[in-house]
């Protein structure tokens, strides 16, 4: 007979509301695209610094 330890799932828990599912997906998809926004724009100040422009 196995134990329910705090890794398993209790499967009588009902799932979080369908909104709240999709505003969690919208938050992590923002702050990925504000994370990547703020690399490129860390190194386009590096690249910039170097002497590397555009035109």
């Amino acid at each position: 007979m196995q134990t329910e330890t705090g890794s398993v799932k209790n499967h009588n828990q009902p799932k979080a509301p369908w909104w709240k599912r999709i505003l969690w997906l919208v938050v992590i998809y923002g702050a990925s695209v504000l994370a990547l926004g703020v690399v490129a724009t860390l190194f386009r100040m590096m690249m910039t610094a170097a002497g590397m422009r555009s035109h």
